[in-house]
């Protein structure tokens, strides 16, 4: 019997040892730079390190700009819920698509965009030239807040609208009955059961923005507003490196997220209430008066124009731009960019080595996501617990902490695994950073499959292969290649990973923009920003019609 105990639990031990190796080694070794100073122990130095005036301000800095954040979501985000979850607008499916498209926006083209329209001589002051200067002093504080709260929005307009759509007629209208208006019924009923949702979407946009690097870095540095991803990527990047200091503000990082998550958890467990079960509710239905719909229908397309609008027109129209002293004028687009997009070896390179990078991470995410789902439903205990939580920690933990990981980590073994300054790094990066997505989808389209089916396969003697190619794998392929397609749209154009650990003369489609934006060829580089979003939203629309197709048949 021993030989089979040892056999059964081989899989998940040797899943268990590549997944540590990925994700856990990485991240202790990011722990233990931040304290181990010149081959020895220094608390002292270290902290040293931490309480530095500069340290301490990008802290500041950091925390000042997740809380206004997250304050300016909150005012862009629940009016918006609200409106699509219980007034006629709801009946318009496809706002909910509209919305999303600043969360597949990359954060740093969407920056690009604004930094276009808003400066000096730029597309604002060209359409209205009578305004002069106005526009240039959306450069500050409050601007940068802007760009990032429009961008982490939706996350929190989704959570709150599905929250809003959970809650029953019944409970507003008998605050309605006993004489309470809208206002008290917002903050008597609506607010408490918001609450749990709230926090959890409120942590995410916290989080979010504390991890982000493409707006700080290409707007806050203009700005001269540094956190800690900007400083964090100065440490690693620029002379002197210095990665005790890098690994020091990542711990430092790591810390805050994970205090999040758990006064998150907090709330939410003492705030969280149970509005769906077996009994039917009617859903909702509220009837704004005309007046109601025009202010309606102007606040979401306000939101719409703002988000979605300016930095889109930006990019596309810089794009098409001949010659950027004659701006918008008659005469002055041309096409010639994206035909030399087409014809220049680098950016034809970048775009290949972006494909290249996505696909392969996204398949290897697929297969290590889907075998950590199935191992982890048959094992039970440490292995069970092990796994689960170590495959979806990237998520809890902001990427540029794990990316300094890997590079510290795989830098320290080159001599054994010499993986470090070649592609091959940044492809187990990817799949590091984005296993969670896998691990989610395939887990919630595995909890579907009734165990009966799967039982009835083992009665009629099928073996555990046969059962998982006929039965269990046709009922979550969905799942995996909803998670294959979301990894492949954002692997093709991150940012963070790409600027870090990129080989020598090595530029993907993120990089390559980022490059011709700040040597001045802007239009290019829009160009390029076009191509990225083009390419990604059409594998998109390509993968809901494949989706569709297997739904009809």
């Amino acid at each position: 019997m021993r030989p089979i105990h040892l056999k059964k639990k081989l899989p998940p031990a040797l899943l268990l040892a590549v997944l540590t190796g990925f994700i856990l080694c990485p991240l202790i070794t990011v722990f233990a730079k931040a304290v181990i100073i010149d081959g020895r122990l220094d608390l002292y130095q270290a902290w040293q390190i931490i309480a530095s005036p500069e340290n301490v301000q990008t802290v500041l800095n950091s925390l000042l700009l997740g809380i206004c954040v997250v304050l300016c979501s909150t005012i862009i985000a629940v009016p918006t819920a609200y409106l699509l979850a219980r007034t006629q607008l709801k009946k318009h499916g496809w706002l909910d698509i509209l919305f999303m498209i600043p969360f597949m926006t990359p954060p740093y083209i969407a920056s690009m965009g604004w930094i276009l329209f808003m400066q000096k001589k730029g597309l604002f002051q060209q359409l209205f030239p009578s305004t002069g200067s106005w526009s240039e002093a959306f450069f500050c504080f409050g601007g940068l807040v802007l760009v990032m709260s429009l961008h982490v929005f939706p996350f929190l307009m989704t959570m709150l609208k599905n929250a809003i759509l959970n809650i029953p007629a019944s409970l507003e209208e008998s605050g309605a009955v006993f004489g309470a208006g809208f206002g008290l019924r917002l903050r008597k009923i609506f607010a408490p059961l918001l609450t749990g949702n709230y926090a959890i979407g409120a942590l995410l946009v916290f989080v979010k923005t504390l991890s982000e690097y493409g707006t700080p870095y290409t707007l806050g540095r203009r700005i001269g507003f540094y956190v800690f991803t900007t400083d964090i990527h100065r440490y690693s990047t620029t002379a002197p490196i210095d990665f005790g200091r890098s690994a020091s503000l990542s711990s430092i990082l790591v810390c805050i997220c994970m205090a999040m998550w758990l006064l998150q958890s907090y709330i939410t467990n003492k705030k969280s209430y149970r509005l769906v079960s077996g009994k039917g509710t009617r859903p909702a239905r509220g009837k704004l008066s005309a007046m109601g719909q025009v202010g309606a229908w102007a606040w979401v397309l306000l939101v719409a124009f703002v988000a979605i609008g300016i930095p889109y027109f930006s990019i596309i129209s810089t794009s098409l731009i001949k010659l950027r002293g004659f701006g918008l004028a008659a005469g002055n687009f041309t096409l010639e960019h994206y035909r030399e997009l087409m014809s220049t070896p680098k950016a034809l390179s970048s775009i290949w080595k972006s494909l290249f990078l996505a696909v392969s991470s996204a398949t290897i995410c697929s297969v290590i996501g889907t075998a950590v789902v199935l191992t982890v439903r048959k094992s039970k205990g440490f292995f069970k617990k092990a796994l689960e939580g170590i495959s979806l920690l990237p998520e809890m933990l902001p990427s540029i902490v794990l990316v300094i990981g890997i590079m510290l980590f795989w830098n320290a073994i080159y001599n054994v695994i010499p993986l470090y300054n070649t592609l091959g790094i940044m492809v187990l990066a990817y799949v590091v950073l984005y296993l969670p997505y896998t691990v989610q989808y395939v887990t919630s389209a595995y909890s579907q499959i009734n165990e009966s089916l799967l039982e009835a396969g083992r009665t009629f003697g099928g073996t555990p292969a046969y059962v998982f190619r006929w039965i269990t794998l046709p009922m979550i392929s969905r799942g995996i290649f909803a998670g294959w397609m979301m990894i492949f749209i954002i692997a093709f154009r991150e940012l963070v990973t790409a600027s870090l650990i990129a080989p020598p003369n090595t530029l993907v489609v993120s990089t390559y923009i980022n490059r011709e934006f700040e040597q001045g060829s802007v239009s290019l580089g829009m160009a390029m920003a076009v191509l990225c979003v083009l390419i990604t939203t059409t594998a998109l629309l390509i993968f809901n019609r494949l989706v569709d197709k297997r739904k009809e048949a």
